[in-house]
């Protein structure tokens, strides 16, 4: 029996992340947190805390709405979640 894989992810995050050039386990030192809890947050299986998507947001110099925006996954395909789009400007 097969378990569908369902979570939310930060697809921003990912790629505020791979454009700056940071590497994780670089990062997590910067941030004080342990490089596997960092690795679940970028990957959709931990929700980080207001003061660490604050400080995660400084460290990329990101706004934090933006950078944590949710899609959300399943092994069929993507579906936007519609409570969580981005704010527009």
């Amino acid at each position: 029996m097969t378990v569908p894989i369902q979570r939310d992810i930060y697809p921003n995050l990912k790629l505020r992340i791979y454009t700056s050039g940071l590497r994780q386990n670089r990062m997590a030192k910067m941030l004080g947190i342990d490089e596997a809890h960092l690795s679940k947050i970028i990957n959709g299986f931990r929700e980080p805390s207001e003061d660490l998507r604050a400080r995660i947001a400084e460290l990329l110099h990101c706004d934090s709405a933006w950078l944590f925006h949710k899609v959300f996954v399943t092994e069929e395909s993507p579906v936007m979640d519609s409570e969580l789009r981005p704010p527009s400007k």
